[in-house]
C-alpha cells in the first residue's frame, strides 16, 4: 500500500536522499543512452524510460533501495521483437506486459518469484553479463552486426565479417580508453585517498569524450539528444496476438529482475534484515512505470542491478533517492543534451562492457566451484542456458536443475548415508 512512511522523516535523510539520487543519476546516463541504442531504438528511448520508470516505479513499489530504467536484460528480449515488428509495436508491448505484471502483482505472484534459488539468480547474472557484452561488439567496433537473431550467432556472425582493412583504429583506440579508465579510475581514486564517490562510468564517458575532440577524432558519434524525449505514441491494439509470447517474456523478465535487483539492495543495505521490501507492491509498481514509460516515448523496463548497488552504497535512505534520479536526468537532458551528443559510440559499449564485467562476480563462482559442485552445476547451467537460448528459459530450466539436484540427488545421498 502506498504510504508516506517510504519518504525521508528528516533532514539527514532527506539530504542523503539527494545526494545519493544525484550519484545515481550520473551513472544512469550512459547506461541509459546506451541500453536505449543496443535494443534497436534511440538514446532518447533509454533516457525516457529512465526518468518516467524511475519515478513512478520508486513512487508506487515498495523497494526504499530499487532504481528502475532501462537494463541489459531487457534489450536482450527487445532486439528480436523490434526487428521483427518494427519499434512501433513497442507501446503495445508494454502496455500488453505491464497488464501481466500487475495481475501478477495483484494475485501475489511475487512472493513466489522472490523465493528463487541463488543459485540460479547468479547464474541468470552471469549469462546476462556475457549478453550484455557480446551485444556491443558492432558498437564497439564501428562494424555491421552479423545476421541471427540469438546472441552467440550474431555474435560469431558479426566477427566473421570483420575485414581488418576496415576497422577503424580511433573507435578502438576510444573504446580501450574508455575501458582503461572504466576498471582503473576507483584504484587511482584510493591511492589519492580522495573521499568523495568518483563514477568510474561517467568520468570514462567524459575523459573519451574530450579524447575525440582534442585530436579531432573521426569516429561516430551518439548524436544530440532532443529536449522533447517524451512523446505519446499511437497504438494499433490490432497487433496484440502478435505479442502474446513476447508480452509474457517482457513480464517475466521484469518481474524476475525487479525482484532480485531489490533482494540484493535489501541484503546490502542490512545484511541483519534482508528483506525490507514487499514483492507483490514491487510488481505493482514496476507495472505502472514500466507501461507508461513504454506509452510516453520509452520501452518496458525493469530493476537495474548496477544502479541499485550504486543507490545503496551512495547511502540512499528512502524512495525518494530513485525518485531524484529521475529529476536530475531529466533537468539534464532538457539543459545539456547537445553536449551529450559528442560522446563517441564506443564509448558507449566500452561503458557497458566494463559494466558487464562488474556484474561478474569471480568470489561466488570460485566458491560455489569449491564448496557445492551441485550448486555450481546448477549456476553454470543456468548460465548456459541463459546465453544459448533465452533468458526466461534459463531461469525456468534453472529452477528445474536446482529442484532435481536437491530432491532427487539430495534424498539419494541421505539414503546413502
Amino acid at each position: 500500500m502506498f504510504t508516506l512512511s517510504g519518504f525521508p522523516q528528516n533532514s539527514e535523510q532527506l539530504k542523503k536522499d539527494l545526494i545519493a539520487g544525484s550519484t545515481v543519476a550520473i551513472v544512469a546516463l550512459p547506461l541509459a543512452i546506451g541500453f536505449g541504442v543496443t535494443s534497436g531504438m534511440t538514446p532518447a528511448a533509454g533516457i525516457a524510460t529512465a526518468v518516467i520508470a524511475g519515478f513512478l516505479t520508486a513512487l508506487f513499489g515498495s523497494s526504499k533501495y530499487q532504481v528502475s530504467g532501462p537494463t541489459g536484460a531487457m534489450a536482450v528480449v527487445l532486439i528480436p521483437v523490434i526487428q521483427n515488428h518494427g519499434v512501433s509495436i513497442i507501446p503495445l508491448l508494454g502496455i500488453m506486459s505491464g497488464v501481466i505484471i500487475l495481475l501478477l502483482g495483484l494475485f501475489k505472484a511475487g512472493t513466489l518469484i522472490n523465493k528463487i534459488p541463488e543459485d540460479v539468480v547468479e547464474g541468470f547474472t552471469l549469462g546476462i553479463a556475457v549478453i550484455i557484452a557480446l551485444q556491443q561488439i558492432p558498437l564497439a567496433l564501428n562494424v555491421p552486426k552479423g545476421e541471427g537473431e540469438r546472441t552467440i550467432p550474431t555474435a560469431i556472425n558479426t566477427i566473421r565479417n570483420i575485414e581488418l582493412a576496415n576497422l577503424s583504429f580511433a573507435t578502438i583506440a576510444v573504446l580501450c580508453l574508455t575501458l582503461f579508465i572504466k576498471f582503473n579510475l576507483v584504484h587511482l581514486i584510493r591511492r589519492l585517498k580522495i573521499s568523495w564517490y568518483v563514477p568510474a562510468s561517467f568520468s570514462s564517458i567524459i575523459f573519451a569524450t574530450a579524447f575525440v575532440a582534442i585530436f579531432g577524432l573521426d569516429v561516430v558519434l551518439v548524436g544530440e539528444i532532443p529536449r522533447s524525449v517524451f512523446s505519446l505514441a499511437e497504438i494499433d491494439f490490432s497487433a496484440w496476438n502478435l505479442l502474446l509470447l513476447p508480452a509474457l517474456s517482457v513480464a517475466l523478465l521484469a518481474a524476475i529482475e525487479s525482484l532480485l535487483a531489490a533482494r540484493v539492495a535489501d541484503q546490502l543495505a542490512d545484511p541483519k534484515s534482508p528483506m525490507q521490501f514487499e514483492p507483490n507492491q514491487e510488481l505493482v509498481g514496476q507495472s505502472i512505470g514500466s507501461t507508461v514509460a513504454s506509452v510516453f516515448g520509452g520501452m518496458p523496463s525493469t530493476g537495474a542491478i548496477a544502479r541499485t548497488n550504486v543507490n545503496v552504497r551512495a547511502e540512499a535512505q528512502t524512495k525518494l533517492a530513485a525518485m531524484v534520479h529521475s529529476v536530475v536526468l531529466l533537468f539534464v537532458v532538457l539543459f545539456g543534451g547537445s553536449l551529450f551528443g559528442l560522446i563517441p559510440s564506443a564509448a558507449i559499449a566500452g561503458v557497458l562492457i566494463g559494466t558487464s564485467f562488474r556484474i561478474i562476480d569471480l568470489k561466488i563462482i570460485r566458491e560455489l566451484w569449491k564448496t557445492n559442485k551441485q550448486k555450481f552445476a546448477v549456476f553454470i547451467t543456468t548460465a548456459i542456458v541463459t546465453i544459448g537460448v533465452d533468458l526466461i528459459w534459463g531461469i525456468i530450466f534453472g529452477v528445474l536443475v536446482d529442484l532435481f539436484v536437491n530432491k532427487v540427488l539430495g534424498n539419494k545421498s541421505n539414503a546413502t548415508n
